[in-house]
């Protein structure tokens, strides 16, 4: 069974689809851009079968009660606590994590900053971020995957070509999705509030992101790790996939798959198949560290 449900975080409430028993070990979902906690739905029912009580928030931006104005509300650094609070507002604090393109970009950023919180860690797509940062500015193919980005720094523009022709743009990228899915992804883009705060995302951590190129912004990661990416990817090349690797100082799993940006609605079989032996690996430990 799954259903939506309201966690409220300090002064932030986010709407959560989740499905499982909430006895069992906790695995927390982070959505990516354009997309809603929609692209989880049924990963989180057959995780849940399992034995892991699933959460897929949608997240800042993205939730009707916590969409805060601004995009000093968007950095990296208040994701990662969004991530957190929501864990402890329900009684956890030890948890899995798993999140794909932002939503890893955030997972990687509360691997490194909450270690001893994280049961396992799973990214789709988006490697580890120094990495990331560091090919944005330094190699070529990923400076050219990546323009959409500096685009994005403009003010009004970036809002503005993205409803153009109802969102044709984004049709586009979810050309592999379910009607029900864009249904719900055009329920929260076509708030203006909302769009631009996703977009926030980009315009509060762009600058961080180009400070790898001359200095380390996301250090070791020393949690368990399974990290996913499609060798067609194209937003995410090959060179910010391979240098991080080096990061990785915990038992550390990497599956490249003959797959594009879109992992979930194109391979979803061997994500799930992957996701599950990361996550029962380490399930004995989990139980134990939520007695504590």
């Amino acid at each position: 069974m799954q259903e939506i449900i309201e966690i409220t975080f300090e002064d932030l409430t986010f709407d959560c689809r989740v499905a499982g028993n909430k006895s069992d070990a906790l695995v927390i979902f982070l959505h990516g851009f354009p997309e809603t906690s929609f692209m989880w739905k049924n990963l989180i029912l057959d995780i849940s079968k399992l034995g892991f009580y699933c959460i897929a928030p949608n997240l800042r931006g993205y939730s009707n009660k916590a969409c805060p104005p601004g995009k000093k509300n968007y950095t990296l650094d208040k994701l990662a606590k969004d991530v957190i609070g929501i864990a402890k507002a329900i009684g956890q604090d030890k948890f899995h994590l798993v999140g794909h393109d932002w939503g890893a970009g955030i997972g990687w950023k509360v691997a490194h900053d909450y270690p001893n919180v994280i049961l396992s860690w799973t990214g789709l797509s988006v490697p580890h971020l120094q990495a990331f940062g560091e090919a944005i500015l330094k190699d070529s193919e990923q400076i050219g995957m990546s323009q959409y980005i500096k685009l994005f720094q403009w003010p009004l523009l970036p809002e503005k070509m993205i409803r153009k022709n109802d969102f044709e743009l984004f049709r586009k990228l979810w050309k592999n999705s379910s009607k029900a899915e864009i249904e719900d992804y055009l329920s929260v883009f076509k708030d203006k509030k909302k769009l631009t705060a996703a977009l926030n995302y980009y315009r509060s951590n762009y600058k961080l992101l180009k400070k790898a190129a001359k200095r380390q912004v996301l250090g070791e990661i020393n949690v368990a790790t399974l990290f996913i990416w499609g060798e067609k990817d194209m937003a995410i090349g090959a060179v910010a996939v391979e240098n991080g690797h080096k990061f990785m100082k915990n038992d550390y799993v990497f599956l490249k798959l003959d797959a594009g940006h879109w992992l979930i609605q194109t391979k979803y079989r061997e994500i799930k198949s992957a996701l599950s032996e990361h996550l029962l690996k380490y399930n004995v430990p989990s139980k134990q560290g939520l007695q504590q």
